[in-house]
């Protein structure tokens, strides 16, 4: 190597350094502005979920938990570890949440679970919602902790995301009324001891499969990609059991300080919802904002909105999790193919999500958490659209 190379390569590796520490610094400074403005202006129990939120976007980050790679795996190469680490992140939180949703109530707040009808909604919401985690790159909240840490293209995913959120809520009227069954708890209706025992013995028998189909395509288990990568907690990347039990944790948090589990697209739709009204458009006609509650948030700011604190918290986290990491690298450099699969795959997320009752967090994980068959529900079909998007993902270009 001649000594220009060398200068060359040497002046590359301090700009990456330079830039990375100057997107920590930005993403520390921007999260404490953004904490000590909502303790001061909206109470402790926002500034927590802020909080909490800002550690979801670290743990998404430094353990690459995301939900539709974990899926696409199971496709293209039969490895299912990140299916089985969901598992285990979705058994715990039922362990944990079913008992706390039972007692109803934690330190004067009222607990309740993410439980929802099992329609033809579901199935239709969740299976464009499945298509568009693969075109678009990532779920709801692989789009934000992505997106926050500096990915362009999901940047188009994420402003796809809320332009389908706002579709779905123009349309959501169409959707009501679709046939189905009313709502079902496993723990309202065998108590909480057999809630928890069917919930583990289903997720003991998507395991057992995922690691079987595993086993017959490769003849033994891989249980974490990265385990020939060094662990740092500072830098990453975190072992998958770790993000699972850190994910549950995150929920848990989101239970206790917000009386009910953690969410992520009604966001999407009040973002929509917020940008439409600027534009001249009278989304208050709508039903979806004619219901209680509704149509005043579209007045209000939007860190009055749990979700909305959360989401951003999730951004500013990942951020943080990538300058530490010496990751944050943007580029501009977009193939046509893929931006319009950024695009389709946006709008499938924000429309199936909105009709589905929630996406990934929203009905799957927080669905199957609160021990809500609708969540199972959604799992199928959702995964189902998945596969049929891993698929298509060749024809834009997409590995």
């Amino acid at each position: 190597m001649n000594t220009e190379t060398m200068d060359t390569s040497a002046e590359s590796a301090f700009a990456v350094l330079t830039r990375n520490r100057r997107t920590t610094g930005i993403s520390l400074v921007l999260s404490s502005l953004l904490f000590l403005y909502l303790i001061s202006t909206y109470g402790w129990r926002q500034s927590a979920l802020f909080l909490v939120g800002l550690a979801a976007g670290v743990i998404l980050y430094h353990a690459a938990f995301g939900f539709t790679a974990a899926w696409r795996d199971v496709v293209n190469t039969g490895r299912g570890a990140g299916l089985r680490a969901q598992m285990v992140m979705l058994a715990v939180t039922v362990l944990v949440f079913t008992p706390l949703i039972a007692q109803g109530e934690f330190a004067g707040i009222n607990l309740r679970g993410s439980v929802a009808p099992l329609n033809v909604a579901v199935v239709c919401g969740a299976f464009m919602f499945g298509i568009g985690m693969q075109l678009g790159g990532g779920c709801a909240s692989g789009t934000l902790f992505t997106a926050g840490a500096g990915n362009v293209r999901m940047l188009i995913t994420l402003a796809a995301f809320v332009a389908g959120s706002l579709l779905g809520t123009w349309q959501w009227s169409l959707w009501q009324g679709v046939p189905g069954f009313a709502p079902f708890s496993l723990a309202e209706n065998f108590g909480v001891i057999g809630g928890i025992g069917i919930s583990l013995l289903l997720f003991t028998l998507v395991w057992v499969a995922a690691a079987r189909y595993e086993k017959h395509r490769h003849g033994s288990l891989l249980d974490d990609p990265k385990n020939n990568s060094p662990y740092t907690f500072l830098r990453g990347p975190w072992p998958l059991i770790a993000g699972a039990l850190a994910l549950a944790a995150v929920n848990i948090a989101t239970l206790l300080l917000a009386g009910r589990p953690w969410g992520v697209t009604s966001a999407f739709a009040l973002w929509g919802g917020k940008l439409a009204v600027i534009m001249g458009i009278d989304v208050t006609s709508w039903a979806y904002w004619q219901r209680p509650g509704l149509s005043s948030t579209l007045d209000q700011s939007i860190f009055i909105d749990i979700t909305s604190v959360m989401n951003i918290g999730i951004m500013l986290g990942a951020l943080l999790a990538a300058g530490l990491a010496g990751k944050f690298t943007p580029s501009l450099k977009l193939p046509l193919r893929s931006v319009v699969a950024a695009v389709i795959g946006g709008l499938l997320l924000g429309y199936g999500a909105r009709i589905a009752f929630g996406c990934n967090i929203g009905a799957y994980f927080s669905g199957i958490g609160s021990t809500s068959l609708h969540g199972w529900l959604w799992f199928i079909a959702a995964f189902a659209g998945s596969t049929l998007g891993t698929r298509m993902r060749p024809y834009f270009g997409l590995s």
